[in-house]
């Protein structure tokens, strides 16, 4: 099975089974250099640029990206492209910074628990369009309480401003993306809770849960706590860690959810991209690839020899983009340092999450070897 599929600035090539992700020969398409071209003052110079959330915006791509400053703290900085893949924009200050009291902040939410939330810095935002606007998603570092995370809102009309709506949840979370229209008239989400373990990896890191709330802005959010999707430290590719990537992606045959995942070795903890389709009325429903769509490589993070590498051997998305002929335009972080695009086809990951699949409960391979 093979699709040609289009990268939108006229390049072109041919995914497969065998291949159902190719790189942008082009790649890294934004890096620290261009950033720190844009951001001129000593204290906004950073020394990675990733994770991007992307949305088309009329005739435009936004890109929300994520960018450690060189004191360590993460902000998010806003990048323009006419056709997504090449000349990139970077507006000249950060988009999303830690929270002050001067920021726009929506009714209700407490202004001194977001600032205290988000101190420790923000990152990895997920751009998901929804109603005619921008719901955008993103983790929130505390600076003075080890290892507490929490993924907050913000919502943008036209991303030339921004209204904070606080806390999605009040418990530690680490990814949540929204399907991009009601089900059922509610709205639906995927989650990954953070654990407590001492580690980054096992327990509650293993697990995707689904949630629904009448308002997404104000939720409440009722999250079911049996997993949607569980990998039971299964021998995969995903076996340690799995979370979701990118806002679902509605095709004909159900809801593309492009996930990462991670299995522990003797060397570290390589990221992969994998995928799942959820059905399109009831999303608890699931099928699961238990081949990824893409592995780390050396081509995932071409760098200058006197710039810094962040993360050996991850690829992290949280964006993909659909074409009009099913193309999909994956952006991702390569070792938490560049940002890169990848093209793939909904046939191929399709095929991939039912020919190649394994049980979402139990991490168990549902074909033959």
């Amino acid at each position: 099975m093979e699709r040609i599929v289009e990268f939108g600035n006229g390049r072109s090539g041919v995914v497969s089974l065998n291949e159902p992700a190719l790189r942008y020969d082009g790649n890294p398409i934004l890096t620290a250099h261009h950033v720190n071209d844009a951001w001129t003052e000593p204290h906004l110079q950073v020394v990675t640029v990733h994770n991007g959330g992307v949305a088309v915006i009329d005739s435009e791509t936004v890109m929300l990206f994520r960018s450690h400053l060189r004191c360590g703290i993460s902000v998010l900085g806003l990048a323009r492209s006419d056709n997504g893949i090449t000349d990139w924009r970077v507006d000249p200050h950060p988009f999303l910074k830690p929270a002050t009291a001067d920021d726009p902040l929506a009714p209700g939410p407490d202004r001194a628990e977001i600032i205290e939330m988000e101190a420790g810095g923000v990152e990895d935002a997920r751009i998901n369009p929804i109603d005619g606007t921008y719901a955008i998603t993103y983790s929130a570092y505390a600076a003075e309480i080890p290892n507490r995370v929490r993924v907050l809102l913000a919502v943008s009309d036209d991303f030339t401003s921004v209204t904070r709506f606080g806390a999605v949840l009040q418990r530690d979370m680490r990814n949540v993306v929204l399907f991009p229209e009601r089900i059922d008239g509610r709205y639906v989400g995927l989650f990954r809770p953070n654990d407590a373990l001492p580690t980054d990896t096992g327990g509650m890191f293993q697990e995707i849960r689904i949630g629904s709330a009448e308002d997404f802005r104000t939720g409440p959010w009722d999250v079911v706590d049996e997993p949607v999707m569980r990998t039971r430290g299964s021998p995969s590719a995903f076996a340690d860690k799995i979370g979701p990537c990118a806002p679902p992606v509605k095709t004909d045959h159900g809801w593309l959810n492009l996930f990462h995942g991670v299995r522990t070795t003797m060397d570290g903890n390589p990221y992969v991209l994998g995928i799942a389709l959820h059905d399109l009325r009831q999303p608890r429903m699931v099928q699961m690839s238990s081949i990824p769509v893409l592995f780390p490589s050396r081509a995932d993070c071409r760098v200058e020899d006197n710039d810094y590498v962040h993360v050996p051997n991850v690829v992290f998305s949280c964006a993909m983009l659909r074409q009009p002929d099913g193309s999909l335009l994956i952006y991702y972080g390569g070792n938490d340092t560049v940002m890169n695009v990848a093209v793939s086809h909904e046939d191929i990951l399709i095929e991939m999450c039912r020919r190649y699949g394994q049980d979402p409960g139990t991490g168990r391979l549902l074909y033959r070897i």
